[in-house]
């Protein structure tokens, strides 16, 4: 059988290209982390050329697309996309984001990363972070069951067939689900986080009936009673996304660059990549092409029909990107001997021993390459040189008159310098993130992965080893690529004190244009629907793209003219399912002075709007009491507005007490209570004659629950910093209250008892100090 060859590369995309499908021979689409979804037309075969128009713009990153094949309602088919913005996205493919979504779903309380279609078009499944599956009934447009009972993120889902559905976790298990929401069984095997799900193809000789990948790097065969039927190796790293075709064939793509073709039992083509990840790929059920989506931003299709193979200049360009790529030497195992390695000689004398061999050669120049083994072409294919990750010279590095063990050069944006993280390996890496974050002005989103890079790229040093600085071009270009190595510091050297919390946090990170077109999207939904007397006119249009621009720019300086009374109407005129981007708008407008001083003649204040604007349904959605309560949380930024949030203290605790007592796992939602109650704590122990007792006490009350019930790290963590910094107040009559009458440090050891994160131990460490 011939080998798959390049067949287009497709640029456009301005980020990672997360996910992809391939519904005909005469399109694809891609989803993407710079918040667009793509569709890619077919214009011509001879040369094959693709023509892509923009089909949906998000209010941030898109994970995971999938399509609903064409039928008598929907005769152009559905695309279907979701990611970070918590919203599931249908429309149809000839529509742009000016025209209206066939449907927007609400439910899942975190990112979206994973979706599928059953076979006979009558649902959609989705995946999320916040430890759900949901099913969409097609035309329906509302969550009809919730598939519960994972203990982490749902990385995968498959719709085996219209009864059953198949869902992979971040807790390592499958689980195998009824429609109706009934768990049938559970499966273990698998050796690290499940990532990716597929069908296994009837020809394959294993029988097995589906196939799981993951971060253990493995292939896993399953049959539907849980028996493992084949594990394939053959990966070095991390395992994304997992595809198969009628022909027989699984294809499987991941963080080592590379998509692997397995015919059988066995990997019968390695196709490398130039880039760190390949996120996602797809086959297209009518001519076998494959397309992929990777972390340089490109679409690839690749065929193996000869006249569907792209012309020699662009096959040219491909390889010699592939050949100039640059390898860490963590990613060929560690450290490289170069005394050991063989010369280039090697490579016309030895044959690989199977397909997808790396062999490393020293160059004459003293370079290190690395070379794979097409068992298909019978010889070894350049695929990059090795750099080294980390020198050896024993020296520190100067940094800002500073001498640190290292220094990390971090990109951020393309087209700009990169940024200096300082480490030194006596710092607590998140107290370094932290401040890396608050240096940069960075979004306090980027912590968790700040803290990861920093100690995976420092896991094997130790107290006063230097090295020199080292290079990472996307530490967070993965949701989950680097993982925590455990507590970092050692029994002679303290622990950074991280009580009490001394600044107010904010949270400002937005996709502002996105949230303009989503804006104008509904608006001509509006007046499509003949609700005229509530949508924009021409001249708040305007007024949206100057506050938008604003945004964009230095939000606390004063808002332009007309821009809070159009973010007002945007809340509180339009139908509530339509609220969402005006909140989002508002919470970022929190910031401002101006806002904390605005009154309604009829609604009041600030925080009297958002608790109504979020509330105005029963029950109310959590994504929209999510935005009130962040903007709350900036609200601290200036001094009006603490006055405010303190004056208002009743009203916004209600809010809170009321949303906790659904039992809510939204975790974007407990989030931001966690970081609001940080601000009150600082704002408490900076200025003690603001806090009374039955406030402080309040929020003791609902720390307490939150570190009682909910699992997630981040709100956890936020949890203890908020209880820890309230402790910190001179008063031991609240000290006592907080210890007898709420049982204080009994809630803190059990919160610690199931935590893993080492942020939450080291901080639950001071207040247990604090509570003695």
């Amino acid at each position: 059988m011939d080998e798959y060859k390049l067949s287009a590369s497709l640029s456009g995309h301005e980020d990672d290209v997360r996910a992809v499908a391939f519904p005909t021979s005469k399109g694809v689409i891609s989803a993407s982390r710079d918040g667009t979804v793509r569709t890619w037309k077919l214009l011509s075969d001879h040369p094959p050329m693709y023509d892509a128009t923009i089909s949906s713009n998000a209010t941030s990153f898109v994970n995971t697309v999938a399509y609903l094949p064409p039928n008598p309602q929907f005769t152009e088919g559905l695309v279907i996309s979701g990611g970070q913005d918590t919203v599931i996205e249908v429309r149809q493919p000839s529509k742009g984001p000016e025209d209206n979504a066939e449907a927007l779903l609400l439910g899942h309380g975190h990112n979206v990363c994973a979706l599928d279609v059953d076979p006979a078009g009558k649902f959609i499944v989705s995946g999320s972070w916040d430890s759900e599956a949901r099913i969409w009934p097609v035309g329906k447009w509302e969550c009809e069951t919730v598939l519960r009972g994972h203990q982490g993120s749902v990385w995968a889902v498959l719709a085996l067939d219209s009864e059953t559905i198949l869902t992979g976790c971040a807790d390592k298990s499958i689980r195998v689900f009824h429609k109706s929401g009934k768990l049938l069984r559970t499966m273990t095997g698998s050796e690290d986080v499940v990532r990716a799900l597929c069908r296994v193809p009837k020809r394959n000789p294993s029988g097995a009936d589906f196939a799981s990948a993951g971060n253990d790097n493995m292939v896993r065969l399953w049959m539907m009673s849980g028996v493992q039927r084949a594990v394939l190796p053959g990966h070095e790293n991390f395992i994304y996304s997992l595809a198969s075709a009628p022909t027989g064939e699984i294809f499987s793509a991941g963080e080592d660059r590379t998509v692997r073709i397995w015919k059988g039992l066995e990997c019968v083509q390695t196709i490398t990549h130039p880039a760190i990840s390949v996120w996602g790929v797809a086959v297209c059920p009518e001519n076998g092409d494959i397309v992929t989506g990777a972390s340089d931003r490109m679409v690839r299709v690749f065929t193996r029909t000869p006249e569907r193979v792209a012309d020699a200049e662009t096959t040219r360009q491909f390889e010699d990107s592939v050949k100039e790529s640059s390898i860490p030497q963590q990613a060929m195992g560690g450290e490289v001997n170069k005394e050991k390695l063989p010369g280039a000689e090697f490579l016309t004398q030895k044959s690989g021993t199977k397909e997808g061999q790396v062999q490393m050669i020293r160059e004459n120049n003293g370079s290190v390459t690395a070379h794979q083994w097409s068992a298909g072409q019978q010889q070894w294919i350049s695929v990059g040189t090795v750099v080294d990750a980390v020198g050896s010279s024993g020296k520190k590095v100067d940094y800002m008159g500073k001498e640190y063990d290292y220094v990390f050069d971090v990109d951020i944006e393309d087209g700009k310098p990169a940024l200096k993280l300082p480490y030194n390996l006596s710092q607590n890496p998140y107290e370094a993130a932290q401040k890396f974050i608050a240096d940069n002005e960075l979004p306090i989103t980027y912590l968790d992965q700040v803290a990861n890079f920093i100690t995976t790229n420092t896991q094997a040093a130790t107290i006063g080893q230097s090295q020199e600085p080292i290079s990472a071009p996307d530490p967070w270009g993965s949701d989950n690529r680097y993982r925590p190595g455990g507590d970092t510091s050692t029994p002679s050297t303290p622990i950074p004190k991280i009580l009490p919390q001394k600044d107010y946090l904010s949270i400002l990170v937005a996709r502002v244009p996105a949230i303009q077109k989503k804006i104008l999207e509904l608006n001509q939904a509006l007046i499509a629907g003949g609700q005229k007397d509530v949508s924009l006119n021409p001249s708040e249009t305007t007024t949206l793209a100057s506050l938008c621009k604003h945004l964009e720019s230095t939000p606390k300086i004063p808002i332009p003219a007309g821009g809070l009374d159009l973010a007002m109407k945007l809340v509180t005129a339009w139908p509530y399912k339509d609220r969402l981007p005006g909140l989002d708008l508002l919470r970022l407008l929190a910031v401002s002075a101006d806002l904390a001083s605005y009154s309604h003649s009829r609604s009041g204040s600030i925080v009297n709007i958002l608790v109504f604007a979020s509330t105005a349904s029963d029950p109310p959605n959590e994504n929209h009491v999510m935005m009130a309560v962040r903007g709350f949380a900036n609200l601290f930024a200036t001094i009006e507005g603490r006055e405010l949030a303190v004056g208002s203290f009743n009203e916004i605790q209600t809010l809170i007490t009321n949303s906790l007592a659904t039992g809510t796992t939204n975790r974007n939602l407990l989030v931001a209570i966690s970081t609001l109650y940080i601000n009150f704590a600082v704002l408490f122990v900076s200025e003690p004659d603001e806090a009374s007792f039955e406030q402080v006490i309040a929020l003791f009350d609902t720390l307490g629950k939150i570190l009682e019930k909910q699992n997630d790290s981040e709100a956890v963590y936020r949890a203890f910093v908020a209880t820890g910094t309230l402790l910190t107040l001179k008063d031991g009559e609240i000290k006592s209250a907080a210890k007898d009458v709420y049982q204080l440090g009994v809630v803190v050891q059990k919160a610690l008892g199931k935590a893993s994160d080492p942020r939450i131990k080291n901080v639950g460490r001071e207040i247990a100090a604090l509570l003695s």
